[in-house]
């Protein structure tokens, strides 16, 4: 029995770091991670983030943009800390990403309980503009199905949601700093 053995190396874009790799025939391609973790995840998902943007843009909407007007059709009104740590996204960026919804009325940010506490709330316009973004969302949702496969996107989901609860410790550390 002949085993091709094939080393290849390269430099992460990311840190510089080399890795080297050695591939033959029985080498399993789940064996050991290639390459930098966090440019693999932006990449797939910017790609991913183009199907959705398409869609989205035929209404005239920013995948954020559709994602809070769902979380807030969900959950609100709710605080905006609340919201935020919801959506796994900082005070600030959630304050930055709240403004074009605002300026269009489709979202509303009122006072809370007390001085410091603010309650974001859907406007029906928002609520018309979710409905109407929502049809776009489902066809690019139902690309992506098709084009990986819903078994392969089983597996994402589950990944993804192992991994965030694996990571869950970091991002409280992160939010304490």
């Amino acid at each position: 029995m002949v085993v091709c053995v094939q080393w290849f190396s390269f430099n992460c874009i990311c840190n510089g770091c080399r890795y080297n790799k050695k591939m033959n025939e029985t080498s399993s391609p789940l064996s050991s991670p290639a390459g930098c973790t966090n440019l693999k995840l932006r990449q797939f998902m910017r790609r991913v983030s183009q199907h959705y943007d398409v869609q989205l843009a035929k209404v005239g909407l920013k995948t954020t943009q559709y994602s809070l007007l769902a979380y807030i059709a969900k959950l609100g009104p709710i605080g905006q800390t609340e919201l935020a740590s919801h959506i796994k996204m900082g005070t600030s960026t959630l304050s930055r990403n709240l403004k074009p919804l605002v300026v269009a009325q489709w979202v509303v940010v009122s006072s809370g309980p007390d001085a410091r506490s603010r309650l974001v709330s859907l406007t029906e316009a928002g609520r018309l503009k979710r409905i109407e973004a929502q049809r776009r969302w489902r066809v690019a949702q139902d690309d992506i199905h098709r084009m990986l496969g819903t078994d392969k996107v089983a597996q994402l989901h589950d990944l993804i949601d192992t991994s965030m609860a694996l990571l869950e410790p970091l991002a409280d550390v992160a939010s304490d700093a």
